[in-house]
């Protein structure tokens, strides 16, 4: 498995932290910035990483920023991208298990280290169940798509 990871400045401390949570489990990551707390716009480090996810180099993404909202909303704009922001356990879990959520977007100002990495377990470890989700994951792509007829 290979996690795309990316931040802006507002995030930056948070991604180090989960980096360091990947190795330690072993599992392999990209890092696409930003490398400092210097400021740095979320869309461009978005677009990156999640490119990363819909082209296949990727299998899921994390992101962070300060409250994990703009970079998720960055996130969710590029096709094939289901970003979930979250700020608890259940969310986490259950946007793998119910939205096959590919992007877990966090907040490095709201959540603290403890947590988020508990999130990202969950979120990594989770698969989807499907059955009666996948249709309404189907919705949600043909909504993106443009040929919702709901």
């Amino acid at each position: 498995m290979m996690i795309a990871l990316g931040a802006d400045h507002g995030g930056f401390y948070l991604k180090e932290e989960i980096k360091k949570h990947l190795e330690e489990r072993g599992i392999e990551y990209k890092d696409f910035g930003t490398y400092s707390p210097e400021s740095i716009d979320y869309a461009a480090i978005a677009y990156r990483t999640c490119n990363s996810v819909v082209g296949g180099e990727c299998e899921k993404a994390i992101l962070c920023c300060g409250t994990g909202i703009g970079i998720s909303m960055a996130a969710n704009k590029v096709k094939g991208i289901r970003a979930a922001c979250c700020s608890d356990y259940f969310s986490a879990k259950f946007t793998r298990l119910h939205n096959d959520a590919n992007a877990l977007c966090l907040g490095g100002r709201v959540v603290g280290a403890g947590l988020a990495l508990e999130m990202v377990d969950v979120f990594l470890d989770t698969e989807f169940e499907g059955g009666r989700h996948q249709r309404r994951v189907d919705q949600i792509m043909a909504i993106q798509d443009g040929i919702f007829e709901g």
